[in-house]
């Protein structure tokens, strides 16, 4: 009988997210309250370390579980208090925790806007820094705000706390201030058009409102299925952790040399297969949470990823070498080495060609969509919904105007040769007009567009010498997803300046937590170093990507202006749309599509276990419990389990800070 309530429970909430605009609640609570400030300090001094350490060790980060952690914690704690939470403070504790952590995809940082210093130091520092020469020239553009330049006492001693940091902590904090003020006005200016007067449906933005309260429901004293499935995602996570975080840490406290147990982040075995498979990509992702992912993400995305990637970079890579394209390629390359010459050679084009393919269809589906006729009342208005705790437009538009011209007086004080009119262009008519086209794709189909690309182009053509504009806060922005986050804050009762209160108290947080543990975690050891895996093998591809970026600006011979070939370019655009009319014509889900063309330059390490994840959920899971069922159960699955590789990580970190201190001790 219990079962039959809870199947029937998880088909209610399957069916509720479908709900409209027009179902919305009616009243609106303020959920910025007590309960949510000490949300915000324990995500900050619990869960930052703990995701900081993991991105750097295995390249994940906390992410979600950060979130239903925060929301599981709390809800329990009131519960035995003979207490409730609303579903508006649930939100916001849900809200905090993700803004909190952060994640920035394939360098795995995590952890504030230290992050990014470390990140700076590190760049300016590396000996592919030193190659291409971009401290000579960045000291001949007299510019300081960045780093502190190799040498300095800063770096040395692996501080935050010298003043040669001041110029860029300065500059750091002026530009999260800003940054806040630009996304707020128009991500809500785009909420207002898109959301109240066009009446867009937002697809998935039910989808996440249900989502940031279901795990603290709770019907009575009985616990419900999702803490029983969040418990056992938890087991596993603890589990894989112990063998994945918790020993290479362990081990690299007492013998300053981490033993693994299995490889992080993957196995390589690209030279394994080299002599029968040239400049192939080729290995194998060693983290569980890889193959978990593909119990969540669509089927068909999925498909056409591990279909697209196992066929260009395993079958077509060797075709290529062959006939002299991928030239760069050398025997006894590892997967690293081989994806950077490659990408050089072929891949980079080929996935600006496609981009552009998305974009195109993203401009032809707004286009449509903007002039196919309205009926009658479908059109909605700029009144503010009543109880709904809007601020108003002019407010709004006021905030993105001061913020974007303080970005344009920032960055001409920063880069003064590079042409100001083309920060007025950037921050005054391509952010709104990207945000909105943006805003309306979320709006219609759940997924945004963008431009790949513009930036870069528009610095090389720009007629500007120098490396400078490349770290600077060039107001080019698309807050196309602040519109679908503002409509979720509106579907579950919450008042929108809950927001704005969280914004402005999280920013604190933020500061103080990211500056004491990004300290404590450098001051371990550099970074990257043997302690951290991931960092040590993706940080120098990602610098030797930004270096060759800066030099394209100084450099009439730079490898990555010859690396963007326009043949390549068109190839790769034809390919897309060919791709989109077979699409088309076979009847499969446009996500086929997408995840067809993200996954050509996507590694098989990845792809090869993310595929055998989408196999379990659908062959073995689903005939178990059911559609339904098993689409309610994979989210919270996978939330718990990285909730336990998170409680390992926080294991992994408190023992690395022991011993360090232990270790430093005089007596």
């Amino acid at each position: 009988m219990e079962e039959q309530k809870e199947e029937v429970v998880v088909k209610r909430e399957q069916t509720s997210v479908g709900y409209t605009r027009e179902k919305a609640p009616v009243e609106f609570i303020d959920g910025f309250s007590l309960r949510t400030v000490i949300g915000a300090f324990f995500v900050g001094f619990v869960m930052m370390p703990a995701s900081i350490y993991l991105g750097l060790v295995a390249g994940t980060s906390l992410g979600d579980a950060a979130q239903w952690v925060t929301i599981i914690l709390f809800s329990e704690v009131v519960r035995r208090s003979f207490g409730t939470l609303k579903k508006q403070e649930l939100y916001m504790l849900y809200y905090i925790a993700g803004s909190l952590i952060g994640f920035a995809g394939g360098l795995a940082l995590s952890g504030g806007v230290f992050s990014w210093m470390i990140w700076n130091q590190y760049v300016i520092s590396s000996p592919t820094a030193e190659k291409f020469r971009i401290v000579e020239y960045l000291k001949a553009e007299g510019v300081n705000w960045i780093a502190p330049f190799p040498g300095s006492e800063a770096l040395i001693n692996r501080t935050f706390f010298h003043k040669d940091w001041i110029p860029a902590i300065v500059l750091m904090v002026i530009l999260n201030v800003l940054a806040r003020m630009n996304w707020l006005g128009l991500g809500y200016f785009a909420f207002r058009v898109t959301s109240d007067f066009e009446r867009l449906p937002f697809p998935m933005a039910p989808i996440a409102a249900q989502g940031a309260t279901a795990l603290a429901e709770v019907n009575g004293k009985r616990e419900t299925w999702r803490w029983r499935v969040f418990s056992i995602g938890s087991v596993i996570g603890v589990a894989f952790g112990l063998i994945y975080i918790l020993v290479p840490t362990f081990s690299g406290a007492i013998f300053n040399k981490p033993f693994q147990i299995l490889p992080i982040p993957f196995i390589d075995l690209t030279t394994n297969t080299e002599g029968i498979l040239p400049a192939a990509l080729t290995g194998l992702n060693t983290e569980l949470g890889s193959m978990m992912a593909g119990f969540v993400i669509p089927y068909h995305i999925v498909l056409g990823m591990f279909i697209s990637s196992v066929i260009c970079q395993i079958g077509l890579n060797p075709v290529l070498y062959n006939a002299g394209i991928l030239h760069t390629w050398r025997k006894g390359m590892g997967s690293i080495p081989t994806s950077m010459a490659n990408s050089l050679d072929f891949w980079l084009s080929i996935s600006i060609g496609t981009a552009l393919t998305i974009a195109i269809l993203g401009i032809f589906n707004v286009v449509k969509a903007f002039t196919k006729k309205k009926n009658a009342g479908e059109r909605g208005s700029f009144a503010p919904v009543p109880g709904r705790g809007d601020f108003p437009i002019k407010l709004a538009l006021g905030l993105w105007l001061a913020s974007t011209l303080g970005y344009i007086i920032v960055c001409h004080k920063l880069v003064p040769l590079f042409p100001i009119w083309l920060f007025v262009v950037y921050g005054f008519i391509w952010t709104p007009l990207n945000t909105y086209i943006s805003a309306r794709m979320i709006g219609l189909t759940g997924g945004g567009v963008g431009f790949p690309y513009l930036k870069e182009a528009t610095f090389i053509l720009s007629g500007y010498k120098g490396v400078a504009i490349w770290w600077a806060p060039v107001p080019l922005f698309d807050h196309g997803w602040a519109a679908q986050r503002f409509r979720e804050v509106e579907l579950t009762g919450t008042k929108i300046m809950s927001v704005i209160k969280a914004e402005i108290f999280m920013f604190p947080v933020m500061l103080l937590c990211s500056l004491i543990f990004w300290s404590f975690i450098w001051k371990l050891g550099p970074i990257p170093s043997a302690i951290y895996p991931y960092a040590t093998k993706f940080w120098p591809l990602h610098a030797m990507y930004q270096c060759l970026w800066s030099t394209a600006t100084v450099e009439k011979t730079s490898w990555m202006l010859q690396a963007i070939q326009p043949k390549w370019i068109l190839l790769g655009l034809g390919t897309g749309g060919i791709l989109y009319g077979i699409t088309a014509w076979m009847g499969a889900p446009i996500l086929f599509f997408y995840g067809l063309l993200g996954g050509m330059g996507g590694w098989p390490h990845y792809t090869i276990p993310l595929m055998f994840g989408g196999l379990l959920g659908k062959y073995v899971f689903t005939k178990q419990f059911g559609q339904e069922k098993w689409r309610a159960f994979a989210p919270v699955l996978v939330a718990g389990y990285a909730c336990g590789m998170g409680l390992t990580g926080m294991c992994g970190i408190a023992i690395a800070l022991i011993s360090k201190a232990v270790y430093q001790m005089p007596f």
